[in-house]
Order: structure tokens, then C-alpha cells, then sequence
């Protein structure tokens, strides 16, 4: 059975990871084809670096992260906090329904949704373009802030209801208890849901391909490009995101494990 278990392993690995190995090979490929390797070269990285119309996508695809991610763990930490301490049942079960449904949508029910509401805002308050920067942003908060709440939500439920109240006993008042107290035992939830919320607005295509008008992200660009032909600096391009992002994952990995250790020891003192 253990022989069974880890062949079964070895393939879901393989299954999941050899178009990322094939990909990261492919982007040190001497020439551009996608079949035949001819030799390591790391030219398309230099093509990389030369081509200013892909990496002006990744600038606003990364703006667009950053900001979504930031702006979502802000208002998903505060909406947490909120469902948590609600004492009614049936709205705190309401209020958990209506925040899941933008997980459970098809992404292309949103995107049209918010592409249709956009438009009919932007007309009836007078803009010449509805579609941009600003709409793109709202739509990748609007999908983020489920999987932020989420992934607080638990740790908020671990949190002992005495220690703000041992604070607030202290002298403390609710803002400073809550910035004290609350926050840092919920820091690893609110880390995760930022993290969650920067990867699936790096990823997001559907929703962007309907609000992003003018403001074209990495996504809808490499899409655009698949109409003609791919070129083989987007390899370079995926490979450096696929590292970066591994590499994040790794680190945080190693401080959750250690901030739990250090826990643990306080615990056991």
C-alpha cells in the first residue's frame, strides 16, 4: 500500500508540475520553437527586458495586486471582525451567504455583471471612458474580499474574547485593544487572505478581460497575443513569476512555522 500511495503521489506531482518544468526549460530554449530544444540560452530574457509593451502589463498587472490585495485585507480584516461579533444567527448566516456568493459565481457572470454596471454608472454620471484603472481595481477587490474574510474568520473564532477585554481592563481603549491585542493574534489569517487576495488578482483573467478597457493587465495582453503567435519572452516572463511566488510561499512557510514554535514554547513556560 505504501508503494501504491507514493506512485500515486509521484503522478499527481508530475501531472501538476511537468507544463511548469516544460515551461521553465522552454524559456532557456536557443531558439523560438516550443517542440525542439536546441541549446540553454538565456536570450528571451534579454528580449524581456527590451520589449516595453508587455513589461507596461506587468507594471499595471502587479499595481493592480498590490493595491486590490491591500485594500481587500484592510476592508475583509474589518468585515471579520464585524461577522464575528455579530450575535444574531440567522443575519450572521445571511451575512456568510451573501459574502460566499462571489465564490460560488462563475467568474464570467461577474465579469459581465460588473462590466454592465460599470458602463451604466460611468453614463449616468457623464465619463467618456467607463472602463479602466478604477474599474479593473473595484473587480479584483470585489472578488478578493471573500477569500480574505475567509481566511481570517477562523483565526478570529481561535481568539480568546477575555484577552480585549484584560486590555480594555488595563487601561486600554477598544482601537488601541484591537490594534494590541486582536491584531496580532489574527496576523497570520490577515497575512494569508493578502497573500490569497496578491496571487488571484496576479492570476485573474475573465474578470479583467471585462472591466479593464483602456488598462490592459499581463493576462488579457498575453491573450491578445495568443491570436497571432506567443513569444517565447512570455516563458521568460512566466518562469520569473513562478520562482518569485514559490519563493514568497517558502519564506512564509518558514516564519508561520516559526512564529508557531516560539508559541509553543511561550505556551509551555
Amino acid at each position: 500500500m505504501k508503494i501504491l500511495s507514493r506512485i500515486y503521489i509521484a503522478l499527481i506531482i508530475l501531472f501538476l508540475y511537468a507544463p511548469i518544468a516544460v515551461m521553465v526549460l522552454f524559456s532557456f530554449n536557443s531558439s523560438s520553437s516550443v517542440w525542439v530544444f536546441e541549446g540553454f540560452s538565456a536570450k528571451w530574457y534579454s528580449e524581456l527586458a527590451m520589449d516595453d509593451s508587455m513589461l507596461t502589463a506587468l507594471r499595471h498587472t502587479l499595481i493592480i495586486a498590490a493595491l486590490s490585495a491591500v485594500i481587500s485585507t484592510v476592508l475583509g480584516t474589518a468585515a471579520a471582525v464585524g461577522i464575528s461579533a455579530m450575535r444574531n444567527r440567522i443575519a450572521k448566516k445571511l451575512v456568510m451567504s451573501v459574502t460566499q456568493i462571489p465564490m460560488m459565481n462563475a467568474d464570467i457572470v461577474t465579469g459581465i455583471s460588473l462590466m454592465l454596471l460599470f458602463i451604466f454608472i460611468g453614463r449616468l454620471i457623464g465619463l467618456r471612458e467607463y472602463l479602466g484603472f478604477h474599474t479593473v481595481l473595484i473587480a479584483h477587490i470585489t472578488f478578493n474580499l471573500p477569500y480574505v474574510i475567509l481566511s481570517i474568520l477562523p483565526k478570529l473564532r481561535q481568539l480568546d474574547p477575555h484577552l480585549s477585554e484584560a486590555a480594555l481592563d488595563l487601561g486600554c481603549t477598544p482601537l488601541k485593544a484591537f490594534f494590541k491585542v486582536v491584531v496580532p493574534s489574527i496576523s497570520t489569517g490577515i497575512v494569508t487572505g493578502f497573500i490569497m487576495a496578491f496571487t488571484l488578482s496576479l492570476d485573474d483573467f475573465v474578470i479583467s478581460q471585462f472591466t479593464y478597457g483602456t488598462y490592459q493587465t499581463l493576462p488579457t495582453f498575453i491573450y491578445s497575443m495568443t491570436k497571432r503567435s506567443v513569444k517565447p519572452d512570455v516563458y521568460a516572463l512566466s518562469t520569473i513569476i513562478f520562482v518569485t511566488v514559490f519563493v514568497l510561499l517558502i519564506l512564509y512557510n518558514i516564519l508561520q512555522s516559526k512564529s508557531e514554535k516560539k508559541r509553543t514554547e511561550t505556551k509551555s513556560y
